[in-house]
């Protein structure tokens, strides 16, 4: 949600964006804006509670997942509209893992949601995605970062948004304010009834060690930070703004509006302090 906040002060400041290139989350943020729906998307998800949360998982029991990710996806189809990539007027590039021959994909034409559902495969969390013949997972397990597929877009500029930032203090994160709760928003009901439109039954108890879920989820979190700053090492971009890992948890959708606040400073902060700011 952090990225919605940085597209925000991008787009207020007159700077113009080409190309996008995302792994897992910004995948889905990047490929929403590039299809021109990121308003609708922004309202929707500032209007999430915990309970849509829960009852949009669609529990697989499956040994590869959690979570079949069909509910997410089918909500999302249906507030952005079919869209495909190679019609979208914005260069975009989603990135996934190829878990069986061990090499990052990046997807650049099809259906920008096979894309998305691809690169957003967590694991543990998702069940990995087929796409093309491939089994696909999270992008960020190879590359949480990806800068390499802008190279070519011929922008003046080159700006990394890292979530596995440095902890940080809670006094350090503060300046940001709770997220209201949209309990009676016209957005609010228009998810319910999307929910209760698909959805057979909601089974409140999983019987699973969400314990030791957290923690797997830690050690993949702290993985992707290592990964991340080898990447950027790699292909340095002109600005990273870093999101301090600890900012928010995995699944916190309900946090949108203070995460969306978050990036916005962050990019601020930033951005201003370029050296062709000064």
């Amino acid at each position: 949600m952090a990225h919605i906040g940085v597209i925000h002060w991008l787009e207020e400041n007159d700077y113009e964006i080409r190309a996008i290139a995302g792994s897992s989350i910004g995948a889905l943020i990047g490929g929403i804006y590039a299809a021109g729906k990121l308003g609708e998307y922004e309202q929707w998800v500032r209007a999430i509670t915990k309970i849509d949360i829960v009852t949009l998982l669609d529990l697989s029991w499956a040994k590869s997942g959690l979570v079949k990710g069909d509910k997410i996806i089918n909500t999302l189809v249906d507030l952005v509209g079919e869209q495909m990539i190679e019609n979208l007027p914005i260069q975009y590039t989603a990135v996934a893992t190829d878990l069986t021959n061990q090499k990052e994909i990046w997807i650049t034409s099809g259906r920008l949601f096979d894309a998305i559902r691809a690169s957003m495969s967590v694991p543990l969390l998702c069940t990995p995605f087929k796409h093309r013949g491939l089994e696909l997972i999270d992008g960020g397990v190879l590359n949480p970062v990806p800068v390499a597929p802008t190279i070519g877009a011929g922008t003046d500029m080159t700006l990394a948004v890292n979530l596995g930032g440095p902890a940080e203090s809670p006094e350090k994160l503060g300046g940001v304010s709770s997220a209201p709760a949209f309990h009676s928003s016209p957005w609010h009901e228009r998810i319910k009834r999307f929910i209760h439109h698909v959805q057979r039954s909601v089974t409140s108890s999983t019987g699973r060690d969400w314990g030791a879920y957290d923690i797997a989820m830690q050690a993949f979190e702290a993985m992707q930070s290592a990964i991340a700053r080898q990447k950027l090492a790699a292909y340095p971009p002109d600005l990273v703004i870093e999101i301090a890992r600890n900012a928010c948890g995995t699944l916190e959708f309900d946090r949108a509006s203070e995460m969306i606040e978050l990036g916005h400073r962050k990019a601020k902060e930033c951005i201003s302090q370029a050296p062709w700011q000064k």
